[in-house]
């Protein structure tokens, strides 16, 4: 029986990162995964896949981990509205990709996989839906988040020029199983399953089930073009939308209070006042709040045409959100 192709993955321990090393095992690779020593390994639990510990930067440990991996896929990220410290994602997120992307071009691996963000374009003033050809400048991101992911993204886009053979993904809002942490997209799940969000702003996002967008990143690996980027999305909603879905799911009645985004900014700045006192992430935050004056709506046109890329209706995607959260204890 031949070898199977060694895939090196980072973040596999996490929401997105869990769901590509199923999809990788599923589709024959082999599969060796980076997490980090106090990461929660409840996504690896029944996978057949080799784990290594380290840290993203550490460069002598990635070059040594990747030894006789033929592809990397680099979808490890710090995904926080909010940090105590913003230099702690800028670490993970612009320091670790530089550090991944050197060790893959060292190791001379055929083919890399860069998780970025549809953070990293542009929104339409009017809703419309953006593609690829809609890249945000730095100066106009919004949070540490999108400003160190456009950082990243613009980095490996640096060293593709130089030779680097990397396929960028551009995922944009992530549903479904296996949302440990949760993510702040699951958390909003969370609380409008529990009726705990008796009103909302008007803002719009463009959510994908989980495992859509793993799906997405083996096309990009095995059909993605060198240097060119691949929005994985799926529907555009309203957040409104989104809530009268999530409570039609549990049985409660959907809210139907929009408040305008002024109002919301004083309990945004006490969450975060109260977040640093106890050091948990805060549910409304001042960034996230900037960022709902645009309608996060994007195309995914690009990767159908090139990846065979088809995401799953938005409802199928949120009944498996709210499915997991269940049957795992988040929901009473």
């Amino acid at each position: 029986m031949p070898a199977k192709d060694l895939v090196f993955l980072t973040g596999a321990s996490g929401f997105v990162g869990s769901a590509v090393a199923r999809r990788l095992i599923a589709e024959g690779f082999a599969v060796r995964a980076l997490v980090r020593r106090e990461s929660n390994r409840t996504n690896l639990a029944d996978l057949d896949a080799e784990v290594v510990e380290g840290d993203l930067r550490d460069a002598q440990m990635l070059q040594s981990a990747m030894a006789g991996a033929r592809y990397v896929m680099h979808v490890a990220a710090d995904y926080r509205l909010w940090a105590p410290d913003p230099r702690e994602i800028f670490a993970s997120n612009v320091d670790g990709t530089r550090a991944v992307m050197a060790a893959a071009k060292s190791n001379g691996v055929e083919r890399i996989v860069y998780t970025s963000s549809v953070a990293t374009l542009r929104p339409a003033t009017d809703g419309t839906p953006v593609d690829e050809t809609s890249p945000l400048d730095e100066a106009n991101a919004i949070g540490a988040y999108k400003k160190s992911k456009v950082q990243a993204e613009r980095l490996v886009e640096r060293m593709v020029a130089e030779g680097l053979p990397a396929v960028i993904v551009n995922p944009s809002t992530p549903i479904g199983p296996r949302d440990v942490r949760p993510t702040p997209t699951g958390r909003i799940v969370v609380e409008a399953a529990s009726g705990r969000m008796p009103a909302y702003v008007d803002t719009g996002l463009n959510l994908v089930h989980v495992d859509d967008v793993a799906a997405g990143h083996v096309s990009a690996l095995t059909h993605g073009r060198i240097g060119e980027r691949y929005i994985l999305g799926g529907e555009n909603v309203s957040l409104g939308e989104m809530l009268r879905e999530i409570a039609h799911l549990v049985g409660r009645r959907p809210p139907n209070v929009s408040l305008p985004r002024g109002l919301i900014y004083p309990i945004a700045y006490g969450a975060e006042a109260m977040a640093r006192l106890t050091g948990r992430e805060p549910f409304a935050t001042v960034d996230g709040l900037r960022m709902a004056k645009y309608k996060m709506y994007f195309s995914s046109a690009k990767a159908a045409r090139e990846l065979a890329y088809r995401a799953r209706p938005v409802k199928d995607a949120l009944a498996d959100a709210h499915r997991w959260f269940r049957e795992a204890g988040y929901l009473k």
